[in-house]
């Protein structure tokens, strides 16, 4: 089934939509961008906005950023610009000295949101407001050499248990499954499955990469049965709407403009972990880190589990290796082999 050249519901096209408007050579033209208002409420402020803002926002749309790294950029500028009380053209080096430290030293961040503070607001000084700064061009934020949690396949299978409604269950079964990021999953579309292949085509994953995955039959079915019940013309997973009535397809099709919410998958998830009592923190992103772990444990090689969660390099798989026992127990049983001394 061929896929629709629509939005992907956050605004962005898939680039094959035509467009009425058209240069001389039967290229689309592009319509002046407006600031989606979902966007302006992430980062609204009093000390960053208007053309400052409008500015920034346009510079990260031409430096190819992802939305949710967008989004994280504007409001690192927007909370310096709230504690230092300013505009952030008017900020000087050392009030973002204090507020740096402010951040390591009172808030404790955690390096990961130390770091996407430092990227968004050394970008805002080096792109859209430049400044020749010390702090900007010297300061390191360690990197965290923490392991990501995971969960047996039985804890995964509570979680499916647990769910209150179909499209919950299939929705985290099919991001466990395919080893899926909670967004790819949310956009997942009915052509994106290749049912005579057992193939599922994932677009535009992290970092703008497309990549094809194994489609176990369990999964197909699951998909297939809960389509049945929204009979939507494009997304697998769309928004349901108040009261699940966009979901249901007793009246027709569903009519839903957007995939399901992230909040909505997110809640879902924090409620059944509370019941279920793991002992650790759980969330959706920890399936796809149980998928590649599973996979590892059964024998799967790294280079094909790299290619299926959609790495660049195989430093990053590789940190599966220090979650499984598997690999460490079949070393074991070796070189006690090779190193026996005959009696």
């Amino acid at each position: 089934m061929a896929r629709h050249d629509q939005s992907d519901g956050s605004g962005r096209s898939d680039g094959r939509r035509s467009d009425s408007r058209r240069s001389g050579r039967g290229r689309p033209v592009e319509p002046a961008r407006k600031t989606p208002a979902s966007e302006r409420s992430l980062t609204h402020s009093p000390y960053f906005q208007g053309p400052l803002y409008e500015r920034m926002s346009e510079d990260l749309h031409l430096a190819g950023m992802a939305k949710r790294t967008h989004e994280g950029y504007l409001r690192a500028v927007r909370t310096l610009a709230d504690f230092c009380q300013r505009t952030p053209d008017q900020i000087s080096e050392d009030q973002l000295r204090k507020y740096f430290l402010h951040l390591k030293n009172d808030r404790q961040f955690a390096s990961g949101s130390l770091r996407v503070a430092f990227s968004g607001i050394k970008f805002f000084y080096t792109r859209t407001c430049r400044r020749q700064w010390e702090t900007l061009a010297h300061m390191k934020v360690p990197n965290a050499k923490t392991l990501p949690e995971v969960i047996t396949s039985d804890q995964v299978h509570q979680i499916i248990d647990s769910c209150t409604t179909q499209r919950m269950a299939v929705y985290f079964w099919t991001v466990y499954s395919l080893g899926l990021r909670m967004q790819e999953g949310l956009h997942l579309e009915v052509g994106d499955i290749d049912a005579e292949r057992g193939m599922v085509h994932v677009h535009r994953g992290k970092g703008a990469k497309d990549r094809y995955l194994p489609l176990p039959l369990s999964t197909l079915a699951l998909l297939r049965e809960f389509w049945k019940t929204h009979r939507h013309p494009r997304f697998l997973f769309p928004a349901d709407g108040r009261n699940h009535r966009g979901v249901s397809c007793a009246r027709g099709p569903s009519q839903a403009t957007t995939p399901m919410s992230p909040t909505a998958v997110q809640g879902a998830m924090k409620q059944i972990t509370a019941k279920l009592r793991f002992g650790k923190k759980v969330s959706t992103h920890t399936l796809r880190h149980s998928f590649a772990t599973h996979l590892l444990e059964a024998g799967v090689s790294l280079r094909a589990i790299q290619q299926y969660l959609g790495h660049s390099s195989l430093q990053t798989t590789m940190v599966y290796l220090h979650l499984t026992e598997t690999a460490a127990v079949d070393t074991r049983q070796v070189i006690n082999t090779i190193f026996r001394r005959p009696r």
